[in-house]
C-alpha cells in the first residue's frame, strides 16, 4: 500500500531545502518525491502546508531499564519519542546493571523490539560496570547489536585503559562516545564556575575542565585512530581543539544537547533544580558560541539527553538534588526556539537532529530521497502553546521547560511509512 504526503513543506537536510512538494512512500520507504505534480496513491496525507522533515536520531537517550523501571520504560519513552518526533532513540547503557554483557543487550533490544513504538538502537558500556578498569567484550556486543560504546558521563580516567580500549574499537569499526570533563575538576559540581553560581554559594566547575578532557581525549584517538564521538560540547573553551582536531583530519564528531542551545546558567535562579543537568548551563556567550558551532558545523549534532529523574531525586537543596531532564517529547519544539530566533534555518536543524546522527551511526534513516525508510515527522513550526509537564508521556516530569511558552507541535510521526503518533 501506497501512502503520498501531499502538500507539505518538504525540510531537506542533506539538500539545504526547504520547499513546498509531496512525497510517495511504499513499503515502508520513500519511493519517490517532488515539487510538481503529484502521483497517484492508495492513501493521501494532506499536511496543509505544514512541515515534514526526516525523523529524529537521538543519541543519549536514557531508559531506566533494567533497574530503575519506575523512572522509564521502553513503552513510555518510546511512546514520548513519537509525540516528540523522534523516530530513532540511541540509548545509553548506565542502567543498573550497566549494560556491558551481550545477555543484558539482549534483554534490553528485546523489550525495546516489545514495547516502544519506534526505533531503539543500543549503545552498550566501553568498560566493566563503567568502572574504568577492563574494557568489555566490544567484539561481541558488536555482534550481539550494540552502535557505538560508552561509559556516559564516567569518564575513564586511566589513559592507558581508555587508550586500549580506542585500540581495539578501531580494530572492530566501532564508534566510541565520550564525555569530555576532566573528572576531578567536575567532581561534586552544581554549576559553571563564575559571579553567577559564587553568588548563589554553589560548588562550581570552569569551562577549563571540558578542554581539559576533551584535549587527552583528542591526543589519544590520534595516536589509536578511532572513530570518536564526543556527547557533549557545551563550553566555547573546547571549541578551538574540536576544530584543530577536525582539520588535522581525526575521524572525531561531537555533539551537544538542547538544553545548553537554549539555556544559561541563569535559568538555575533561585535554585531550580530542573535546571541541574550535566554539564552545568553556561554562561550566555558559551549558548552563543555554540549555536555558532552548530550553523558552521563545526558541532554535528543536537540531542536530548534525555534523563528521567524522579521527584525525590529532585526535590533536593540544589547540591544534592540528582542531574539530568527529561527532554524527547520537548527537543523540538525547543529547538524550534533558534529557528524563530533566526539563529537557524529548519534544514540546520534537522541536519543536526537527523542527518548527521544517521550519518554517524551509518543509518539509512535523516534524509528525504528514494530508498531512505519512511520515517517521518509531521510538525507545525507556529503553533503555541504552554507546556505542562503533567501531560508528558514520560514516567519521569523532570523537564526544564515546565510552564514555559513554546511555539512548535508535532502533528504526527511516522516509522517506516506507519503512524506511531497522531496529535489528536
Amino acid at each position: 500500500m501506497s501512502t503520498l504526503f501531499t502538500n507539505a513543506r518538504l525540510i531537506d537536510p542533506a539538500k539545504d531545502s526547504d520547499a513546498l512538494g509531496w512525497v510517495l512512500v511504499a513499503d515502508g520507504v520513500i519511493a519517490e518525491l517532488g515539487y510538481q505534480a503529484a502521483p497517484q496513491a492508495d492513501d493521501v496525507v494532506e499536511c496543509r502546508g505544514k512541515c515534514l522533515a526526516p525523523g529524529i536520531v537521538d543519541i543519549g537517550v536514557k531508559v531506566c531499564e533494567p533497574g530503575e523501571r519506575h523512572k522509564e520504560s521502553y513503552k513510555t519513552a518510546g511512546e514520548a519519542a513519537a509525540a516528540g518526533g523522534v523516530t530513532t532513540m540511541v540509548t545509553r547503557p548506565d542502567t543498573l546493571p550497566a549494560i556491558d554483557t551481550p545477555e543484558v543487550l539482549e534483554f534490553v533490544e528485546r523489550r525495546a523490539n516489545e514495547a516502544a513504538p519506534v526505533n531503539v538502537l543500543p549503545m552498550a558500556a566501553l568498560t566493566k560496570g563503567r568502572d574504568g578498569r577492563e574494557m568489555t567484550e566490544i567484539g561481541f556486543l558488536l555482534d550481539a547489536g550494540a552502535v557505538a560504546f560508552t561509559d556516559c558521563d564516567h569518564v575513564v580516567t586511566d589513559p592507558k585503559v581508555f587508550s586500549r580500549a580506542l585500540s581495539y574499537a578501531r580494530s572492530c569499526g566501532a564508534l566510541v562516545i565520550a564525555h569530555p570533563q576532566e573528572p576531578g575538576l567536575s567532581k561534586g559540581a552544581a554549576a559553571t564556575a563564575g559571579k553567577f553560581a559564587a553568588l548563589r554559594g554553589l560548588p562550581a566547575v570552569s569551562p577549563m575542565a571540558e578542554r581539559m578532557g576533551l584535549d587527552r581525549d583528542m591526543a589519544l584517538v590520534e595516536m589509536t585512530g578511532a572513530k570518536y564521538h564526543a556527547d557533549q560540547i557545551t563550553a566555547a573553551r573546547a571549541l578551538p581543539a574540536l576544530e584543530r582536531a577536525k582539520k588535522n583530519g581525526l575521524d572525531v564528531t561531537a555533539g551537544t544537547s538542547v538544553h545548553h542551545l537554549t539555556l544559561n546558567e541563569l535559568d538555575v535562579a533561585d535554585y531550580r533544580t530542573f535546571f541541574k543537568i550535566k554539564p552545568p548551563l553556561r554562561a550566555e556567550d558559551d549558548r552563543l558560541a555554540l549555536i555558532e558551532a552548530v550553523k558552521s558545523g563545526l558541532i554535528d549534532t543536537i540531542s536530548s539527553m534525555h534523563t528521567p529523574q524522579d521527584e525525590e531525586s529532585k526535590r533536593l537543596p540544589f547540591e544534592e538534588a540528582a542531574s539530568g531532564a527529561v527532554g524527547l517529547e520537548t527537543l523540538l519544539p525547543a529547538a524550534l526556539r533558534l529557528y524563530h530566533n533566526g539563529d537557524l534555518t529548519l534544514p540546520e536543524l534537522f541536519r543536526a537532529m537527523a542527518l548527521n546522527p544517521a550519518k554517524r551511526l551509518g543509518l539509512d534513516s535523516g534524509r528525504l530521497e528514494a530508498d531512505a525508510p519512511a520515517d517521518l515527522v509531521l510538525f507545525d513550526t507556529d503553533a503555541p502553546f504552554v507546556l505542562d509537564r503533567f501531560k508528558l508521556k514520560s514516567k519521569s516530569k523532570n523537564t526544564p521547560f515546565d510552564g514555559a511558552r513554546l511555539q512548535g507541535k508535532v502533528l504526527a510521526t511516522y516509522v517506516a511509512g506507519a503512524a506511531v503518533y497522531r496529535r489528536d
